[in-house]
């Protein structure tokens, strides 16, 4: 079991279960905004850069190791893994408040989602996985279906039409 912190001076430490440090990394140019660690693969963790580094960048956590990185042009602020598909959300903030989904591990653009008029600040992630709730500084809450459903042959997917209190975006 690994742990992961991101700090305001631009460093992101990994730790162990014992809370040892393993790894200190200084890949960002600004502060570590964002963690998300891998569903399928337990030693990747995706970590996201302030405004002056504007990065999404891939570690191999069990060595410390820089995968990759892609400069999303903005400032992130959360990053979320596809529970189904190999894909990863960013949320971000200055200069354009999107979110950008993303395969993996090619790094290509998948989709761009705009609505939020202030940073994105926060996701969560649906239950079932296909949907996200993102809070913006814009003090909004934005719903989107961002992500494939679940494959399962033995469930009945059902859909409600919901109240009309909330903004919904799909791309699916």
């Amino acid at each position: 079991m690994q742990l992961a912190s991101g700090a305001n001076d631009n460093t992101l430490c990994i730790w162990n279960a014992a809370f040892e440090q393993q790894h200190r990394i200084t890949a960002h140019q600004a502060a570590v905004k964002a963690l998300a660690w891998c569903p399928f693969q337990s030693n990747l963790l995706a970590s996201g850069g302030g405004t002056a580094d504007r990065c999404i960048k891939f570690h191999n956590t069990t060595t410390g190791a820089l995968l990759n990185s892609i400069d999303t042009g903005s400032q992130v602020c959360a990053l979320q893994w596809s529970r189904h598909e190999r894909e990863i959300l960013s949320s971000h903030g200055y200069s354009k408040n999107q979110l950008c989904l993303w395969r993996y591990p090619s790094l290509v653009k998948a989709a761009e989602l705009t609505g939020h008029t202030e940073r994105v600040l926060h996701m969560a992630i649906s239950p079932d996985g296909s949907s996200v709730v993102t809070a913006g500084a814009d003090e909004t809450l934005r719903f989107w279906k961002v992500f494939g459903e679940p494959v399962c042959k033995d469930t009945k997917v059902v859909h409600s039409s919901g109240s009309g209190m909330h903004r919904q975006a799909s791309i699916r």
